[in-house]
């Protein structure tokens, strides 16, 4: 990682566009020139910006199968009760919990990286495919952004939105969160400010239409900062959407209770242009391993979560955005 950061400092500081790619534990990561990325073992597609040829897909005409096969909801249990024993003890505010679900499919990594509908798009060849909703960081101008994504519910239910707008356990969920990403951005930015609250964004997946909620966290960089790009970056992570509050003490607890190595998956990635940034984090998540596929996916536990409503949250994300 030491070396990551180096790369994006020097880079940054000549402007010189990249691409990078940084995991869950930050033990690990991948930090190219744009120009030496080769789509041959790395595509991405981050809101347009992206090597891949406009129009190329891969073009299937039958059905597409999609079979996940999660743990039994006795099995989830017993993880969730490691988190909520701890959040009852206050070792925790929050904890984003996740599971490793094997799936059955007709699609292939690469052809889910070239169907699906989603703003950020990246796949490795032969280890993993992401199409992730929510941005981590975004730099334009001189300023950070930050989008935290708390808050899912199925759009076809009566009153969906409103549901998840006065819905308790979520709203508490949320605030957590945006209180922890201001923090995070002003370790190196000023003028914190929370621009938007709990927005909307309507997701279409094969199985349905989702509504999830995000806010918007702005604040000022010293003039200096793409000199320094790589340590803004890696003293944000991990995403505080993806481990919970407080960050150290929490990423113990999930470490406990998931009994798994995340690798990739809740890490983050994305691309500096020579001015600007955007950045994405890694879920929605399909990793390939010896043989199979699984998906990672998961959600935030506070002390007043449902065990039963977890469980069926974390099934709900297990989705391709294909249509």
């Amino acid at each position: 990682m030491p070396e990551a950061v180096r790369r994006m400092n020097v880079w940054g500081a000549a402007r010189r566009p990249f691409v990078f790619v940084v995991n869950y534990a930050r033990d690990a990561a991948f930090v190219e020139l744009a120009e030496d990325v080769n789509p041959e073992v790395c595509r991405y597609d981050f809101r347009g910006v992206s090597n891949v040829a406009a129009g190329a897909s891969c073009v299937r005409t039958q059905d597409i199968c999609w079979q996940p096969h999660p743990e039994s909801e006795a099995e989830y249990a017993k993880a969730f009760e490691v988190v909520h024993r701890n959040l009852m003890a206050g070792n925790s505010f929050l904890a984003n919990l996740t599971c490793k679900v094997p799936v059955d499919t007709n699609l292939s990594l690469e052809e889910i990286f070239s169907r699906a509908h989603a703003p950020y798009r990246l796949w490795v060849k032969d280890r993993f495919v992401c199409f992730s909703p929510e941005i981590f960081v975004r730099i334009h101008d001189g300023c950070i952004s930050t989008y935290p994504m708390k808050g899912t519910i199925d759009a076809t239910l009566p009153d969906a939105r409103r549901r998840l707008f006065e819905d308790k356990k979520e709203a508490a969920e949320h605030a957590t969160i945006v209180d922890l990403l201001r923090n995070d951005l002003s370790q190196h930015a000023t003028q914190v400010t929370v621009r938007r609250y709990r927005y909307f964004d309507r997701l279409t997946t094969h199985r349905g239409a989702l509504w999830q909620t995000s806010s918007e966290i702005e604040g000022r960089l010293p003039d200096d900062y793409r000199s320094r790009l790589g340590d803004i970056l890696l003293d944000m992570l991990p995403a505080g959407s993806i481990t919970g509050a407080p960050k150290p003490k929490t990423m113990d607890i999930i470490a406990e209770a998931e009994g798994y190595d995340r690798g990739f998956y809740t890490g983050v990635a994305g691309w500096f242009d020579g001015d600007d940034m955007d950045s994405c984090v890694l879920i929605r998540f399909v990793e390939q391993e010896g043989g199979r596929l699984y998906f990672k996916a998961g959600g935030g536990i506070t002390f007043q979560s449902d065990m039963h409503s977890e469980y069926e949250e974390m099934k709900q994300k297990i989705y391709v955005p294909i249509y």
